[in-house]
């Protein structure tokens, strides 16, 4: 049995902003695991982005049988695969199809059973997981519930200093109820904390080969996990390898090996698909969009991101602290050039801080509250100025940070500097080397003497409320220092509803009160993007591939 201990702040973020450390609360309510999997139904399955934007694509054609290995371009290599650090793009996009978690997210962003053949709430505060029997352990070992409990230990242990501690801030234990059975106990009803076993908080490893790995796991040798691929060789700075793993409880994966290739520089990822060197990938620079597209050698596909990109507000003590100045600012924004420009045509120019499709399990009436009479995205440079003049606020100095990391990245902060000196603010840039770029979400040192830099935001669990929780007082991304009484205590009550529509109610005021302070200011959404040159078919087009293992299948293309 763990009893969680108390918790410190911990790192959490992404290159480009990933998922938050969270602090969840919940009230009263009953919910079986079939309801909760109505609740999460995920977005719209095909058909075009909503509002604008290109065509998404539900998926890749089947693949039509195996294959002995296919090559993925990664942007950059993982500094470790343990799953309690597992908080960027790098190291989920290749642990996703190693380590498995107790409930698992699908292809469509739906919820359905992992590692557990089933989660029941017998009461309001209790979460009972009942695992599959027979599941192995890459080393052979048969999965048990005193793994389980081993697991979701490490990620409240302080010496651990995980990604997703704050997920089980509102655990009280976690306890062995049977040989195969874990009940969690809740200090108070939380409707956050089930969707979460679906990434890698949920995550399940071999207590006998993460204690014999010791201060090593991670970086050397096993990772001690169920899933269909095991870790094979890590050339340091080049590459990880993964070999299929023939004692997989589920579905065979179709290819014998998977090789990701570490490639730092958008222009080499680009010529390794072009060439063959790598078979796909995703997280494609968005300057390549068009060479890949009229290629030849492959097709380009769209699929739900559920993400956003946003201006992070990161210092309200300037002349940021005033409402005006960020309400002028959001309305001198060229959106619709960023877009064109920074995105490759391929995103949404938005008024919404959180997109579309997480808002796809509400009512009519409550997607029009929470997506309608939201402040106005068309540029408006006269009433800019006037905000400006107002707040007396001419020919005041900001800072915005920006990076070569992507062009999405340097010219929104470029789009925000132009937007600035259009009406009557003095915004220069800070320019931030790429691998220093993960420091703005993690260290606050780094953000000293910025105002605001580029943040993209990708969704991990289908709820609005994982992007709205940022702007709580506390909050791990909440930079700036807002607060909010009122707010606060909304994001209480929406985490305590296990009722989906009564939760989504209170989501979309909260939607409301966060778009109008222009705590981050909204500028598009962006899909998820991926590359198959011809040979290969079968990889999820949405953001799945997070928390799924989509590696698994890959296959021959027809």
């Amino acid at each position: 049995m763990i009893t969680p201990v108390p918790l410190r702040r911990r790192r959490a973020g992404g290159r480009r902003g990933g998922p938050a450390a969270r602090r969840l609360a919940a009230a009263a309510a009953l919910l079986t695991s079939a309801a909760l999997v109505a609740a999460c139904s995920g977005p719209p399955r095909s058909g075009g982005s909503g509002s604008g934007g290109p065509t998404l694509s539900p998926g890749t054609p089947a693949a039509r049988g195996e294959i002995d290995s296919f090559s993925w371009a990664v942007y950059a290599e993982p500094p470790t695969l343990d799953y309690t650090v597992a908080f960027d793009y790098p190291q989920n996009t290749i642990l996703s199809n190693v380590c498995e978690s107790l409930m698992r997210w699908t292809p469509g962003l739906t919820l359905e059973p992992g590692l557990a053949r089933k989660a029941s709430n017998p009461d309001a505060t209790t979460w009972v997981y009942d695992l599959r029997p027979g599941v192995r352990f890459h080393d052979g070992k048969v999965m048990t519930a005193d793994d389980v409990v081993f697991s979701l230990g490490r990620q409240t242990d302080p010496d651990n200093a995980a990604a997703w501690a704050q997920v089980f801030q509102n655990v009280a234990s976690v306890r062995k109820t049977g040989p195969l059975q874990v009940t969690v106990k809740l200090r108070k009803p939380d409707s956050q904390f089930p969707q979460y076993m679906a990434t890698a908080a949920g995550v399940v490893a071999s207590q006998a080969g993460v204690e014999a790995a010791g201060k090593d796991y991670g970086t050397t040798g096993g990772l001690a996990c169920t899933g269909p691929f095991e870790l094979g060789t890590w050339n340091k700075g080049q590459s990880v390898e993964l070999d299929r793993f023939d004692g997989y409880w589920g579905r065979k994966a179709k290819s014998g090996k998977v090789l990701f290739r570490f490639m730092t520089d958008p222009s080499a990822r680009t010529n390794a698909m072009l060439s063959g060197d790598a078979d796909g990938g995703y997280l494609i620079p968005t300057e390549s969009y068009d060479r890949l597209r009229n290629s030849g050698v492959g097709k380009l596909y769209f699929g739900e991101g559920l993400s956003t990109v946003n201006v992070s507000i990161t210092d309200m003590k300037g002349p940021l602290g005033d409402l005006r100045v960020r309400r002028a600012l959001s309305l001198a924004l060229d959106r619709s050039g960023f877009v064109a420009a920074g995105l490759g045509g391929a995103g949404t120019v938005t008024h919404s801080l959180t997109t579309r499709a997480a808002w796809a399990g509400a009512s009519e009436e409550t997607r029009k509250n929470a997506l309608g009479g939201l402040p106005p995205v068309r540029p408006d440079i006269e009433k800019a100025k006037a905000l400006i003049k107002e707040a007396g606020a001419a020919g005041k100095t900001l800072t915005v940070a920006t990076s070569s990391i992507g062009q999405d990245v340097s010219l929104l902060a470029t789009a925000v500097q132009a937007a600035g000196a259009r009406i009557g603010l003095d915004i220069r840039l800070k320019t931030i080397a790429p691998n220093a770029f993960t420091a703005l979400f993690t260290d606050p040192e780094a953000r000293e003497g910025i105002d605001m830099f580029p943040l993209t935001y990708y969704d991990s669990i289908t709820d609005p409320l994982d992007l709205l929780t940022n702007f709580r007082t506390g909050a791990y991304l909440n930079f700036a220092g807002y607060s909010d009484r009122t707010y606060d205590a909304g994001i209480e009550r929406a985490a305590a509803e296990y009722d989906p529509d009564k939760r989504l109610a209170i989501e979309a005021e909260l939607q409301k009160h966060a778009a109008e302070q222009l705590l981050w200011i909204p500028v598009a959404e962006w899909p998820t993007a991926v590359f198959l040159n011809k040979r290969i078919t079968g990889a999820p087009t949405t953001i799945s591939y997070m928390y799924y293992p989509w590696a698994a299948d890959v296959g021959a293309a027809p």
